[in-house]
Parts: C-alpha cells; structure tokens; sequence
C-alpha cells in the first residue's frame, strides 16, 4: 500500500479523490436512468416487463414476476441449514438491538388545558431494494427489513432481480423470509425503484425505499425522492483504521482488506502515528493480497483508494478521521475508548482487536447500511426512525388560550397574515 506522511496537503488530496466516488459525480448516467423511470411511471408492467428482458435477460410478465410460496419452499431446501441457523441468530441480535431504538408517542398536559404532544406512527408501506447481480447479500436483507419490521411497518414489498431463468438467489428469498417481507418481485435496477415509487399493475407503490445498488438503483433513488422518500444515496464501501504502535499489524492489514474486496472503488485507509507498523501493515497486506480470492478487485481498490497515512500525532489522526468521516471506523489503539469520545463522525465505530468489521457486517446487531463519502457528517445508519413519522399534537382550552390570544393576533398581523389573525380573534367575540 501507498504510504504517504500526513500533511495538510495530503489531506486536501485525499478527500478531494474520496469525494469523486460520490454517485453524485456521475451524473452521465444520469439521462439514462430519467428515461427509464418515466418509461416505466407512463408504461407500468409494460416497461418493467421489457427492461427486465433487456438487463437481466429473464422473460418475466404479470403471471411470475411476483416470488410464489412454491419458490420460497424450494428456496428453503437449497440453503445450507448451518447457514439458515446462523442467519436466525444474526437476526435476533438485530432485532434486539433495534427494539432499544423503538420512539413512542407522548403527551404533556397543564393544569389550564393544555395539551401538547408528539404521536408516532409507523410508515404503512416501505420497498426494500436488494441487489442480485454478480452476488447475493442476506445479510443486507437483514439489515435493510429487520428495523421496518421492528417500526411496525406492515406492509415491506422486496425488489432483487432475476437470473435468466427467473430464479432469485435462494439465500435472499430465505433471508427474506425470515425477516418478515410481505412481497418479493422479480425485477432489478432502476426499473424496480421507479416501480415502487409510482406502482404499476403488478408492483404496488410504497412510501419508503431502502436498500443498497449500482450506480443506476443509487441515481434512481436520487430522482424519485420527493414521489417517495428513501434512505440514502449510497456510495462505495470504506474503512478508515485508526492504529499505533500497539496494534496487531496482522489484524490491521485484514480488516482493511476486509472493505477493499468489495469493489474496486472502496476505500481502505490507516491512520497512525508508528511508522514501524505502518511498513509492518504494508507487508501483511501484500501477503493476504497473494493468496486471497477476490485479489484483481482488492489490488485495483488499493491502487484507486488505498492509503498508510502516518501522523505526527493521535491529535492529528483523530482530526483526520472527523474530517474523512468514514462509513466505518475502527479504533485499534492502547485508549480506544477515550480517543471513540472524541470521534464526531463516522457511520459505525469498532473498538478493539476483536471488533473487527465484519462483526458489524454481519452478526452483532447494529445496522450495516451506514453512511457513505464523508455523509457520517450529517446523516446515521439506518434504524427504526427511518420507518416512523411524528405529528405534533396541539390542544389548548379556553382558559388557556384566553390569555395569549392577543399576542398570537398580533404575530399574525406583523406578518400581514390578517385571516390568521382573524380565526383567533373570533373565538373572543362579545
């Protein structure tokens, strides 16, 4: 790996190249996505129906495009039952992590007759998009229904596309399953997310959608917002490791190489202030590269955005680190919790040696769909909220609002809102 000492300038360069992998920087695909999507909100099942044979190459129609009960039981009979018991358990520590995120209505009363409050309701409908291209991601269906299911959404309808004989992974249908999805159709890309945003004679349209994708789904969801709102916009996976001189360079190199095979646009960075581990890591990474199998994507993602940033000290780490805001963040360090307090920004943050990333990926229970591209600065991992709404509740008795009502007309008036003035003025009439 790249290693590079830190400086200002490396760290304007360094997030100035982080940030061209925003999907917000590809705005050339950008026509094509406007046009399906109004090719599908005009055509319905019709558009659907066709862009599926085109991408996907599967001959899906309004008699199959929607997952039957025979397909989920053969589903079941494919997957390995170690995998589905693991699955079960993954799950339930989902589950139980997001039930501490449930937000319940309340109510504040005076003795005057005021009543103010905030009332909590679950999203009647949400879409999960899950992609099915080149793999399969249960664990992302997990993720993605588990929080709606715990909201107390009743309605989840699951998008993930097809192979050419019209099967879906078997993994993602019981995965599915398990989770509490209501529907699951057959259709991938931004053809799917324009379906559950406006609906078509088959695919219901939902109030939510959530769910990872390519850079078609991620501009999709972008275009839709507003008819529907979404989760996020999501970019390439990346790790950013904060290190010294007493990690495991071992376990550094693994973790960071974790995110990197993902695709060849993930990032993977080191941040320390030793620069014997940081050559110690930089061997231990060209030593799992060798004999790992995804090592084309893994050695292209460290070529486009792999880095060893070597600090002159901890203060200087962390303040990189708030500034990258990475989607996950792994403290590996002598203090790890007194340096997480001062941690501003980032999606997920693992502490320790043993927190390594994939435990959050797939087992512990907190959320994996986090923010990406610096986004952990404004915006948090999918959980609970994302599937409610709040209305503010307002009653107030004559007692009460006898001796205000004066001072709201003339808020009212300041603003030359006379009506409004005027629809508490007549409540005080002689």
């Amino acid at each position: 790996m790249r290693t590079l000492k830190l400086t200002s300038d490396t760290k304007k360069n360094l997030l100035e190249d982080l940030l061209k992998r925003s999907p917000n920087n590809y705005t050339q695909y950008e026509a094509s996505v406007n046009a399906i999507i109004e090719k599908v909100r005009a055509e319905k099942d019709g558009a659907v129906f066709a862009y599926t044979k085109q991408f996907d190459g599967a001959d899906i129609n309004a008699s199959n495009v929607r997952v039957t009960e025979e397909e989920i039981k053969e589903a079941y009979t494919l997957v390995d039952e170690k995998l589905l018991n693991v699955m079960r358990k993954s799950l339930e520590n989902i589950r139980v992590y997001h039930e501490k995120q449930k937000q319940y209505s309340w109510f504040d009363s005076r003795p005057d007759g005021v009543m103010l409050g905030q009332k909590v309701t679950a999203l009647a409908s949400a879409g999960v998009y899950v992609p099915g291209g080149k793999a399969a991601y249960p664990s992302s269906v997990l993720m993605n229904v588990v929080p709606a299911k715990v909201a107390g959404v009743e309605k989840i309808v699951m998008t993930t596309p097809c192979n050419k004989e019209g099967k879906v992974n078997p993994a993602t249908l019981v995965a599915a399953t398990e989770a509490g999805v209501t529907e699951i159709y057959k259709v991938g890309g931004a053809q799917a997310i324009a379906a559950l945003a406006f609906g078509t004679e088959s695919i219901p349209k939902v109030d939510k959608i959530v769910g990872p994708g390519n850079i078609y789904v991620a501009l999709a969801k972008k275009a839709v917002f507003g008819h529907v709102s979404i989760d996020s916009i999501a970019g390439p996976s990346e790790i950013l490791v904060l290190a010294d001189e007493t990690s495991n360079p071992r376990y550094v190199a693994a973790d960071l190489l974790s995110q990197a095979e993902h695709d060849e646009l993930a990032s993977a960075i080191l941040i320390t202030t030793s620069e014997t581990l940081a050559k110690k890591v930089s061997e231990e990474v060209d030593k799992f590269v060798a004999e790992l199998s995804r090592k084309a994507i893994i050695e292209k993602s460290l070529e486009n955005y792999g880095y060893i940033l070597i600090a002159d000290s901890e203060e200087e780490a962390i303040d990189t680190a708030n500034e990258i805001a990475s989607e996950h963040l792994e403290i590996l360090m002598k203090n790890p919790f007194e340096v997480m307090m001062k941690i501003k920004n980032a999606g997920a943050i693992f502490l320790g040696e043993y927190a390594s990333e994939p435990l959050g990926d797939y087992f512990a229970g907190p959320n994996h769909i986090l923010p990406t591209n610096g986004t952990a600065k404004f915006f948090s991992p999918l959980g609970v909220d994302d599937f409610i709404k709040k209305s503010s509740i307002i009653s107030y008795s004559r007692e009460a609002l006898e001796p205000v009502y004066k001072d709201i007309m003339q808020f009212a008036t300041s603003e030359q809102l006379t009506a409004h003035a005027n629809s508490i003025k007549v409540r005080f009439e002689d």
